[in-house]
């Protein structure tokens, strides 16, 4: 992107899409499974009716993306979890994960439910290390060299989700729609992230505005079965 279409997203009216984890005090998800929700939850947005041709969310939606993509993630357990729930949006289950993902409000207009909602407090382990990926999921490689909460890397691999369905071809987007976007996201290895920034494979680059510094923070690789073009040749 040249620096003049990023000034014009930049000149137009910001908008923001909500995401939030359900983090319950006696049973918080894995980070694994809430980056991976959250991944997902930005594409069934992307791709539910409501937000297409003449839907509901449809104008919400093409301001948002034609402005900077930002998300950000809140947490919510017990009544106010019931209360975002009752919010026009969609909840997507992980294996213990749940995230749910709302129409892009602007920045400063938040619906009163998730205003009150917070942003810190967002830190999640995995109890054991993720298993290997997925046969045929696609991957959003995290940056080794980062320390982010999980709220701040579940809005970083969203990211890196929609930079790779923008960037797939129509056939690939109906495939990976229809399978249910089967993905992982895993941490690169110090010695391969400089092979995978470097790869022309969709690339996010946080701005810098909360937690990091500006840099790349995820690359987004297809698979065998999905956007197989998309991938980094690898011997």
């Amino acid at each position: 992107m040249s620096s003049n279409e990023t000034d014009l997203r930049d000149e137009k009216p910001q908008f923001v899409l909500p995401l939030v984890v359900r983090i319950e005090r006696d049973a918080p998800p894995s980070r694994t499974d809430a980056l991976e929700t959250a991944a997902r939850a930005v594409l069934e947005i992307l791709t539910d009716d409501r937000s297409l041709g003449e839907g509901e969310w449809a104008q919400a939606m093409t301001d948002w993306q034609d402005a900077r993509i930002r998300k950000v993630v809140r947490r919510a357990r017990g009544a106010e979890w019931r209360r975002a729930g009752a919010l026009p949006g969609i909840t997507v289950d992980g294996l213990e994960a749940e995230v749910r993902v709302f129409p892009p409000v602007p920045l400063d207009g938040w619906p009163k439910e998730l205003a009150k909602l917070q942003v810190s407090g967002t830190d999640l382990d995995d109890p054991a290390a993720p298993g290997p990926v997925p046969e045929g999921a696609v991957v959003l490689w995290i940056n080794p060299e980062l320390d982010m909460s999980a709220g701040k890397t579940m809005a970083q691999a969203g990211h890196g989700a929609q930079l790779l369905w923008w960037a797939m071809g129509d056939a690939d987007r109906k495939a990976w729609h229809e399978a249910g976007f089967p993905l992982a996201v895993r941490t690169a290895t110090v010695g391969e992230w400089p092979a995978l920034t470097a790869s022309g494979l969709p690339l996010v680059r946080d701005a810098g505005f909360t937690e990091i510094a500006p840099g790349p923070t995820v690359v987004a690789e297809g698979s065998d079965r999905f956007a197989p073009a998309l991938r980094l040749p690898r011997p």
